[in-house]
């Protein structure tokens, strides 16, 4: 007597159009994709050695699967954990071994993964997963500053209170400047951008000189004050000054700006002395970041200095100007949201009361 086929498999409710979404989804394993086809097939009555042939597995292997999903439904069909050896090496001691500098023989800085494969006697492959287990990267390398000013509390306090509390009919104004800035035409012309294709402008350059960008901003309106200059002295700091006294007149100014020597020179500190409405904040020393106007300056950097090609320093002086005038047109004001005690708290030193200095 001949084996009679096997009853269709009974689908649990829902299952239908789970199992044909994994059937078609690209993104499933293709063990998964197999067993949810063999699952369709035994629901439309298919017999069991059809089965095996059409999907190409053995027999048994098609009455495996049905098993599994009377038992477990869908669920029953993803791959089971498997025990298997147990891990013998241990990325805690992986990740000890790489904080350790490398042994002198070695003649490195840092470990790569496959010296310190070598070194442990495992494959960089392990290395690497432990890495990633936790997070390292011995390749990378990032700076850091912290400011040794004995004045840092009190200076902090001061600017800062400047930015969140200003006096009353008075101008904040954040004042620096950016020097060295290269006059830099690229050997060829530029490649504009092109659908699919982004701009494109050779490697090489030729020099045409520098000049240096004065600039004063106004956070209460994000307004630019500024001027191009051939050198970086005192004699052109002054002659600024003079041209921002000049576009504030009768108004009190606040400037804050850093330790630079050209701030402090006698003829400068003569000038302020006839000058009482304008008066000097200097930020802590390696505390740049604290000054607002760097902020604009990586703003014209990034958008009107950097893929600049420019035949000479007049060139660049004119792109600057003309990137200052449409700044103006459209500035926003700059607002300061740490206070002087969050800013202490986390340089670790102890805040001091909101008192100005």
């Amino acid at each position: 007597m001949a084996n009679r086929p096997a009853p269709a498999l009974v689908l649990r409710e829902g299952d239908l159009e789970q199992l044909r979404r994994l059937i078609r989804a690209s993104t499933v394993k293709a063990g998964l994709a197999q067993r949810a086809r063999i699952v369709l097939l035994a629901a439309e009555g298919v017999s069991n050695t059809q089965i095996a042939q059409t999907v190409g597995v053995s027999r048994p292997t098609v009455l495996a699967w049905r098993d599994r999903y009377q038992v477990k439904g869908i669920e029953g069909l993803e791959d089971e954990s498997r025990s298997g050896r147990p891990r013998q090496v241990d990325h805690g001691q992986i990740v000890s071994a790489t904080l350790a500098p490398p042994p002198k023989k070695y003649g490195v800085t840092h470990w790569s993964s496959r010296l310190l494969g070598r070194h442990l006697g495992i494959s960089n492959g392990t290395i690497a997963k432990a890495w990633r287990e936790y997070g390292v990267q011995p390749w990378r390398s990032e700076t850091f500053k912290f400011s040794t000013d004995p004045e840092l509390v009190a200076k902090v306090t001061d600017v800062v209170g400047l930015y969140l509390e200003p006096p009353e009919n008075a101008i904040v104004l954040c004042v620096d400047e950016k020097s060295q800035i290269q006059a830099l035409d690229r050997t060829a012309p530029l490649l504009p951008m092109q659908p699919g294709l982004p701009e494109r402008r050779t490697h090489d350059y030729k020099r045409h000189g520098t000049s240096t960008l004065f600039a004063a901003l106004e956070i209460a309106t994000g307004t630019v004050t500024a001027a191009c200059k051939k050198r970086h002295r005192h004699q052109e700091f002054l002659a600024f000054l003079r041209q921002v006294s000049r576009a504030y007149p009768d108004q009190e100014l606040h400037l804050v700006m850093d330790n630079y020597a050209a701030h402090k020179t006698p003829e400068v500190r003569d000038w302020l002395s006839a000058h009482p409405r304008v008066k000097f904040h200097f930020t802590p020393t390696s505390a740049s970041w604290l000054n607002l106007v760097e902020v604009w300056f990586s703003i014209i950097e990034r958008q009107a200095i950097h893929r600049g090609s420019f035949g000479s320093v007049k060139d660049l002086n004119a792109r600057i100007r003309a990137f200052i005038n449409g700044w103006n047109d459209r500035c926003h004001p700059f607002v300061w949201t740490k206070t002087a005690e969050e800013i202490l708290t986390k340089a670790n030193r102890k805040p001091i009361s909101n008192t100005r200095h």
